[in-house]
């Protein structure tokens, strides 16, 4: 599975504890949450590990909440209103972190709500704190962006004529610019699908997807064929030089070490004259959006950019 995400993206989350876990006598299926239908369910500790298996072949949105959490009776309704409008393309997993400590251990939960997608069996952070619906739903299109990338494209029967009939819904053809896109990454042509995509930011600069999937398929095309250790050894010799300190930032944002890159890069930018400063600053606002604004990363990165700035 190629190591990025709407974040992602991934943080270094062990979630083995919770997919092999001792033997312990078998637990029934999770539950669909009340009017929920199949995409909608609610996991315990002992049932978690179905979800990490089932995640092999369908995006799964893990919302970790508590009774007492005002902000989370905000956000856990939108999350089930945009899970359900997925038409089985992405299942959401709800968690009482208070009634699952063992879960809520393993994303490292210090604050909620927070929303992590598991991908392959691998965690994708999303975002923490209450947010807009409309952020909620330029999220789920990069995961889904992100999934089909990866091969993590499959759906869930909803509603009880396909799971009378066992078909799976029919999903709507993507807009040929998009297909386009796809096709080329599948193939590795990075440099095909990067056109397909500002062909259809061209056509409509409103396409927040084609924006999400540009800013993900030039960081897999500037990753592409590097070396880690021989890009952090000319890193540290030469230390002022911006495309190689680029490099690692890359790489360090491709596996998962978003702070990491944040550090490096405003760095680089506190040390920078005009023209360096201006460059570094444009990469950063790229890799801010690939994160997504909702990122708590993102947020410290923008709050100690403005510092530097002013």
């Amino acid at each position: 599975m190629t190591e990025i995400s709407a974040a992602a993206l991934r943080g270094a989350v062990d979630l083995s504890s919770l997919r092999n876990r001792p033997a312990q006598p078998p637990a029934a299926a999770p539950a669909p949450a009340e009017g929920g239908g199949d995409v909608v369910v609610d996991v315990t500790d002992q049932t978690f590990g179905d979800i990490v298996e089932l995640s092999r072949s369908v995006p799964v949105v893990v919302d970790l909440w508590a009774e007492w959490c005002g902000p989370c009776k905000q956000l856990s309704p939108i999350i089930e209103k945009v899970t359900r409008e997925q038409n089985g393309r992405v299942v959401l997993a709800k968690v009482d972190v208070d009634a699952n400590p063992q879960i809520a251990q393993a994303f490292r939960a210090q604050s909620i709500p927070m929303v992590v997608a598991l991908l392959g069996g691998q965690p994708v952070p999303m975002f923490t704190g209450a947010v807009p619906e409309e952020q909620v739903r330029e999220v789920f299109a990069r995961l889904l962006e992100v999934a089909a990338q990866n091969g993590v494209n499959g759906s869930v029967p909803v509603g009880d004529a396909d799971a009378a009939t066992g078909e799976e819904p029919e999903e709507a053809p993507l807009p040929p610019l998009h297909a386009e896109a796809f096709e080329a990454i599948e193939a590795g042509d990075y440099a095909r699908a990067i056109s397909a995509y500002e062909r259809a930011l061209a056509e409509n600069p409103r396409d927040e997807d084609a924006k999400a999937g540009l800013g993900q398929v030039r960081l897999l095309h500037r990753v592409q064929g590097l070396d880690l250790q021989q890009v952090r050894a000319a890193a540290a010799a030469a230390p002022q030089d911006l495309d190689v300190q680029f490099q690692v930032a890359d790489l360090d944002i491709a596996g998962g070490h978003v702070d990491d890159a944040f550090g490096r890069l405003l760095d680089l930018f506190a040390a920078a004259d005009a023209p360096d400063r201006a460059r570094i600053r444009t990469r950063l606002v790229e890799l801010f959006d690939l994160i997504g604004a909702g990122d708590g990363r993102v947020a410290a990165a923008r709050t100690r950019l403005t510092s530097l700035l002013f």
